[in-house]
């Protein structure tokens, strides 16, 4: 998979629940109101410009007018320029393993998992189960939706739950396909459930559904190594590095 197919699906994806403002080398994408996710300033794809602390330092100002969070996503290899300039604005970046899956790796079917409709019951709770994950956290409370339920309907968000063998929903994942291409994102498994091959469960239920869809490229960004080796297992290779900058996580 070629780099430039992640640029711009990055630079695509978040304009279906998102406007635009050009921030000088940067576009900074803006949520619309009640989506329930927060979004990012990247660099503007396609442009060459090297970039300097005080590019860094406007667009984070500009989030901050706007009261937003201060926040970058990039491609370390895409850019190099922009991580030496974060680091001389004074900030500290998170370096994830980006990978993607071979168009012709086999991924079996797995086991207790649903790809949830727009309208499914569950949903809510899904996204309350991977809030919990992300909290490092068992109870599970369900949690809004925002604009998942339309971007479902519209065939640009596939939800995915699992379940235990009693029924209780255990996790959740979701996709985002654009044409051929989709991000894998958000796949969370509360801490109690997270020997028993649930998030590799999803991982492969995301990865069918986004193929019944026609997606053929499938990537994500792993939060570390140690879970870049779940993907890896399932057949996922390195293709890159992905960078965040969460000022206000420092």
């Amino acid at each position: 998979m070629r780099l430039d197919e992640i640029e711009a699906y990055y630079d695509t994806v978040p304009r279906a629940a998102a406007t635009t403002e050009e921030v000088g080398p940067f576009t900074l994408f803006l949520a619309e109101e009640g989506t329930g996710w927060d979004f990012y300033a990247r660099p503007r794809r396609g442009s060459e410009h090297e970039f300097t602390s005080e590019d860094v330092r406007r667009v984070l100002a500009r989030q901050v007018e706007l009261g937003r969070q201060r926040a970058i996503e990039w491609v370390d290899q895409v850019t190099p320029s922009l991580l030496p300039a974060v680091r001389a604005a004074g900030h500290q970046t998170g370096s994830y393993p980006l990978l993607a899956l071979p168009r012709d790796a086999e991924v079996t079917a797995p086991e207790r998992t649903r790809v949830l409709p727009f309208d499914d019951a569950d949903l809510g709770l899904a996204v309350g189960a991977v809030h919990a994950a992300f909290a490092g956290e068992d109870d599970v409370a369900e949690q809004p939706v925002g604009k998942r339920r339309e971007l479902i309907a519209d065939g640009r968000l596939i939800e995915v739950a699992a379940y235990d063998a009693d029924g209780t929903l255990v996790g959740g994942g979701s996709a985002a396909p654009r044409g051929e291409t989709a991000e894998l994102m958000g796949i969370g498994v509360p801490p109690a459930h997270r020997t028993a091959g649930v998030g590799t469960a999803i991982t492969r239920a995301l990865v069918r559904a986004c193929r019944e869809a026609g997606v053929r490229t499938v990537f994500l960004s792993a939060y570390n190594d140690a879970a870049a080796s779940i993907y890896r297992r399932i057949g996922f290779v390195d293709v890159g590095t992905a960078c965040i900058l969460g000022v206000d996580d420092e």
